[in-house]
């Protein structure tokens, strides 16, 4: 067996597999993701930094992340399962199964500290106020679910009802290019428009 000559074609293989996976590594490891980078910066600079809000300078919330409002005064978001509660280092949903007694007693709870909580609503309970997210950070809850709570915030802010009604209208985004997903409400952007506050 003449090793020289197999030695040969292991280097003349091996030397074009180097090469493809240097090249690839900078073109695809490197060069994509910079090139990437600065379209976005370029181009959608908000949302390619978070879609973070600032309120006189400083940096409060972003719009793309659900977080938790406590007061009356406020729209509630769906309720989260990520981590400890909207947290975006550790989102993801329950992962509980309809027939899941677990999630049905979940629910049957959640229900009732909603319609506790919203004593004059007389809308049926939206389901995505009593269900998480698969996120568990999900920005935005339905008209009709901004709509269940409309008479606990006007109530808490003196506000007339109609007023608040107007505001979430004024809040709806439509479907996507009018075909994709549903119409929705971000809850950040409704809260702010409340305390007067626009980004």
């Amino acid at each position: 067996m003449n090793t020289n000559k197999t030695t040969d074609n292991t280097l003349r293989h091996l030397w074009p597999s180097v090469m493809f996976t240097l090249i690839t590594v900078v073109l695809f490891g490197i060069v994509y993701p910079v090139v990437m980078t600065g379209i976005s910066q370029l181009m959608f600079p908000t949302q390619a930094n978070g879609s973070i809000v600032s309120v006189g300078g400083k940096p409060v919330a972003s719009t793309i992340i659900g977080q938790l409002w406590k007061s009356a005064k406020y729209f509630q978001g769906r309720p989260s399962a990520a981590g400890n509660g909207y947290d975006p280092t550790s989102t993801g949903a329950t992962n509980l199964g309809p027939t899941s007694k677990k999630l049905i007693d979940a629910t049957r709870s959640a229900i009732a500290a909603l319609k506790k909580a919203n004593p004059n609503a007389t809308d049926p309970v939206p389901m995505d106020l009593v269900t998480t997210s698969a996120s568990g950070i999900d920005p935005d809850i339905s008209p009709e679910a901004a709509s269940y709570q409309a008479p606990r915030v006007a109530s808490a802010r003196h506000m007339s009802l109609d007023a608040v009604r107007s505001l979430i209208a004024a809040h709806v985004a439509p479907r996507q290019l009018g075909f994709l997903g549903e119409p929705r409400v971000n809850v950040l952007e409704l809260n702010m428009a409340l305390d007067g506050i626009h980004s």
